[in-house]
């Protein structure tokens, strides 16, 4: 029986002679929502994309519902929404998403219902059969959300799911996402913003490809005897650059 869904092993990167991930190893269990928390450009998505086995990593190894990535099945259990939105503007949204939820196999009694419900989770039911060029770059984001949800996926990966999404929207979309744990679903979310990450079970903080810390927002806390998420984040970045100019 598989206990990860995700399990990453000192899995480094580099892209030239620039390293972009030093050894990071990631376990994300069965039924939790685990936040991948840094800034732009600290490797999350370079990490993401490895998970996936879109990336070939230079070490270590990444698998993903008990199967060495990548592989083409696992894939289709994966509902994944990527940083830049890849849509096709001339197709209205209906049509974007039954395009994709097809690709994933996704079957034709259940289309009809299945797009539906992932319009409503995003407040695209309205404007479905609208041109996805007429939408601004929030509609976008959500659509993009829906196209991760359609095939009621075992495993959700969102690199930056909330980007241009207004707070009202950003409470239901974690709202939905608390939904799917209950149902057993894996959630692996990036984020540069801080306040989310109190909605996840466990976190990877992780900064210019290195994992600072990992635990539950309340151990995390507690370790660093500090009020916020984002006071562990800088006290663990500050330790860090001490423990480099000390070496």
């Amino acid at each position: 029986m598989v206990t990860n869904t995700i399990d990453v092993r000192d899995v480094a990167k580099k892209f030239g002679s620039n390293p972009v991930l030093k050894k990071i190893s990631l376990q994300l269990p069965v039924g939790q929502i685990m936040g991948l928390i840094g800034p732009s450009g600290a490797g999350k998505t370079t990490l993401v994309k490895a998970i996936l086995g879109m990336e070939k990593v230079d070490a270590g190894t990444t698998t993903v519902l008990g199967t060495a990535m990548p592989n083409r099945k696992v894939m289709q259990r994966i509902g994944y929404m990527a940083q830049s939105d890849a849509l096709y503007e001339d197709l209205t949204a209906r049509e974007n998403i039954r395009f994709f939820a097809e690709l994933m196999s996704v079957p034709k009694s259940e289309l009809t219902e299945a797009i539906a419900h992932a319009a409503q989770v995003v407040n695209l039911n309205d404007a479905l059969d609208r041109r996805v060029s007429a939408y601004s770059g929030g509609m976008k984001r959500r659509l993009s959300l829906a196209i991760a949800l359609v095939q009621d996926p075992e495993l959700l990966i969102l690199d930056e799911p909330t980007v241009g999404i207004d707070p009202e929207l950003r409470q239901q979309i974690w709202a939905e996402l608390y939904q799917l744990k209950s149902q057993g679903k894996s959630i692996l979310v990036t984020t540069h913003v801080m306040d989310e990450a109190e909605h996840c079970d466990y976190l990877m903080l992780i900064r210019e490809g290195i994992a600072l810390a990992q635990g539950t927002p309340a151990q995390l806390e507690k370790d660093y005897d500090v009020a916020t998420i984002e006071q562990v984040f800088l006290k663990a970045g500050r330790l860090q650059d001490e423990s480099h100019r000390n070496l």
